[in-house]
């Protein structure tokens, strides 16, 4: 584990223990860190300690409740696609963008838009006022609107590993006190 606290974690080397910790935390971020600990094979303070330092280096950005938008009400997501006529005027429509709270996403793309919003809305009515509220906005030339009808997967985790990576397990502290060899000790031997 190696952090020099860079924006993003940009500088940071995360060992098999930090990803799995990190996979843990995705999972279920109130997970105690004695359970964690367990499954990685290090103690409760020694897991707080790399939590603490992957929050340092901005791996770790918040821990957040994934809420079920249709549940609260909200069954409507589109996608945005803003074509903005002036490229000094999009500093402007993000300050903007921020201010809409059905807006969860904002994105500058390459390709038709300059701009591609994720939205999540209570009826077609409310998008349709969204929408009206961007469209008016200094800098907006023209809107393009797509309307989600069913959603396969929607993500909040990130993949930690490349598909089909073997993950060595972690020994446990048990092994570790008792002098028990890993596989990967073994075979370095």
């Amino acid at each position: 584990m190696k952090f020099s606290h860079g924006q993003n974690g940009a500088d940071a080397e995360l060992d098999d223990i930090d990803r799995h910790i990190l996979a843990l935390l995705q999972e279920d971020c109130r997970t105690a860190l004695a359970r964690i600990g367990e499954q990685v094979g290090l103690s409760a303070p020694a897991v707080l300690e790399r939590i603490k330092k992957l929050e340092q280096a901005h791996v770790i950005a918040g821990y957040h409740a994934a809420l079920d938008a249709r549940a609260l009400g909200l069954d409507v997501t589109a996608f945005i696609g803003v074509i903005t006529d002036a490229p000094d005027s999009i500093g402007r429509f993000e300050e903007h963008i921020l201010e809409l709270p059905d807006v969860l996403e904002c994105h500058h793309v390459t390709g038709e838009y300059t701009l591609l919003l994720k939205a999540k809305t209570s009826s077609t009515s409310s998008l349709e006022k969204l929408i009206s509220r961007i469209r008016a906005l200094d800098g907006v030339a023209r809107t393009e609107t797509t309307v989600v009808l069913s959603t396969l997967a929607e993500r909040s985790t990130l993949a930690l590993e490349h598909p089909g990576a073997p993950r060595p397990a972690p020994q446990s502290r048990r092994n570790r006190r008792v002098g028990h060899a890993s596989e990967a000790q073994v075979r370095r031997a």
